[in-house]
């Protein structure tokens, strides 16, 4: 696909997005802060596309887009589970490994690379690696009869139980990034379901307005209860009878820029399937909400065709400047590192998902995290400023656990539990701050982050927006507050 021809502002940005690091830099930092802050007031002014990675995204291959999975079954479970514990088992003992010999070698002063270096040589270095050899063949030989007993069964293996159902969502939430290099079966493929459980392939012809789901960490697209008869997807039904409602299922634990262009890729396959689809919403909780964000850039950035058919774009509870509880872990995780003896330890916090990494500052693009080494992400002022699409009409609901109005700084940092009600409403410092109309945000008091896809009150502000689908003009108008109807505690 020929990538769009870039504005010459476009240009001018992605040069100093690109550099950004190396002119904060002590030679550099007084002589190029004053131009790079004016070039940012005059891009305030335009609509206009980031270059970010643009060929490679282009010639991506999209086979890795699968219309019509094949269901995880109860021997893929077992065979996943098996290579998952000889994984579990090596990291283990690297850390361990490493703990034993940094006890041992520091004190006599022989910490160093010489003798790192002679280690795997002597007795304790060749016990480890036994121990390692030994896990891999066991596990592997497991995993091979796993496979062979799935080949006799045919199809006829047993489906799902529902725990072990959200079992893999967690799992693959976790560490979906390192089940996906292992080829492991249990990861999860990021595919569009109806309201019936059937993958995008099987869909009958769709016409007219299409309103999609994505899901939050550690979800999938059964999160939402499409046959629930109280659940949003089924409100929506009702209230727009000519709209379909369609579910996104991905793997959370992969980046969530990742997920944002196979998102981008899915929706242009549904397009080009079903070519009468007149308009598309996205409805995103939580992580679902960045990953719709990063789908629109990502399109936006090579020009696809369902871009032109988005119409809204709502998130509840998405973590658009970062999840608290995240950089809790990471700031622990840094405390742990710089102890003695403990350094080693640190590296049980790299065995978590890098799309849990992501949340840490609500990243959703290639570019902030690419460039480092390891799993990590760029600091909160370093990361690349990702805006809203003008013609997409956005709207940003957050929520408190708090049920009536307290203005103090223990209730703004509590939020709904997870994320604060700045991060949700995409409020931050300068060129960061996403442009919303204030009556496009909404704070839900009394509802937690996990009660927003089925809170009541929630539902019935989503599927207003949706009626009105921006026919209405909010320039006037303020932001909405929303209290629950008996308030039992206040915090």
């Amino acid at each position: 696909m020929p990538s769009p021809k870039p504005k010459p502002f476009d240009v001018i940005h992605d040069l100093f997005a690109n550099t950004r690091l190396e002119s904060l830099s002590p030679a550099h930092s007084d002589s190029q802060a004053p131009f790079q802050g004016d070039v940012y007031e005059q891009l305030a002014q335009l609509e206009y596309i980031y270059v970010d990675d643009l060929a490679e995204f282009v010639t991506d291959n999209a086979d890795d887009i699968v219309t019509n999975p094949e269901p995880i079954s109860l021997s893929d479970f077992f065979e996943g589970l098996a290579q998952l514990a000889t994984m579990g088992v090596v990291e283990v003992t690297d850390i361990v490994e490493a703990i034993h010999r940094e006890i041992i070698l520091r004190p006599l002063g022989r910490f160093n690379k010489g003798n790192l270096t002679k280690w795997p040589r002597g007795i304790t270095g060749r016990i480890y690696r036994t121990v390692r050899y030994i896990t891999l063949l066991v596990g592997n030989n497991l995993a091979s009869a796993l496979r062979l007993y799935k080949k006799t069964l045919n199809h006829n293996d047993r489906p799902l139980p529902k725990a072990i159902k959200q079992l893999i969502n967690i799992l693959n939430g976790v560490m979906g990034d390192h089940l996906v290099n292992h080829d492991n079966p249990i990861a999860i493929q990021t595919v569009l379901y109806d309201k019936y459980g059937r993958p995008q392939s099987n869909i009958d012809k769709l016409s007219g307005r299409v309103i999609i789901l994505c899901h939050g960490l550690c979800m999938s697209h059964l999160s939402w209860q499409p046959g629930n008869a109280d659940s949003l997807g089924t409100h929506i039904n009702r209230s727009l009878p000519d709209s379909t409602v369609l579910y996104l299922n991905y793997n959370t634990g992969q980046r969530i820029s990742s997920n944002g262009r196979r998102f981008a890729k899915v929706l242009q396959s549904l397009v080009d399937n079903h070519p009468n689809i007149t308009q598309i919403d996205l409805i995103g909780h939580s992580m679902g909400g960045l990953v719709a964000r990063s789908a629109l850039f990502y399109g936006k950035q090579a020009g696809m065709d369902w871009m032109m058919r988005v119409g809204n774009l709502m998130t509840l509870g998405s973590p658009h400047h970062g999840a608290s509880l995240e950089r809790i872990g990471y700031f622990i995780q840094d405390m742990i590192g710089k102890l003695p003896f403990a350094g080693s330890l640190a590296k049980l916090g790299d065995l978590r998902s890098a799309g849990i990494i992501d949340l840490r500052y609500g990243s959703i693009r290639d570019a902030d995290w690419k460039s480092l080494e390891g799993r990590n992400v760029l600091p909160q002022e370093f990361r690349h400023p990702t805006r809203l699409p003008r013609y997409v009409h956005s709207y940003f609901i957050a929520a408190t656990l708090a049920e009536a109005h307290y203005d103090s700084k223990a209730t703004k940092l509590l939020g709904d539990g997870l994320v604060t009600i700045e991060s949700a409403l995409g409020e931050d410092a300068g060129e960061h701050t996403l442009q919303v109309p204030e009556a496009h945000k909404a704070v839900f008091y009394g509802v937690s982050h996990m009660n927003l896809i089925n809170s009541r009150r929630v539902r019935k502000q989503v599927i207003k927006w949706l009626l009105d689908n921006g026919r209405s003009d909010y320039s006037l108008s303020t932001r909405i507050y929303s209290y629950p109807e008996k308030v039992e505690v206040v915090i």
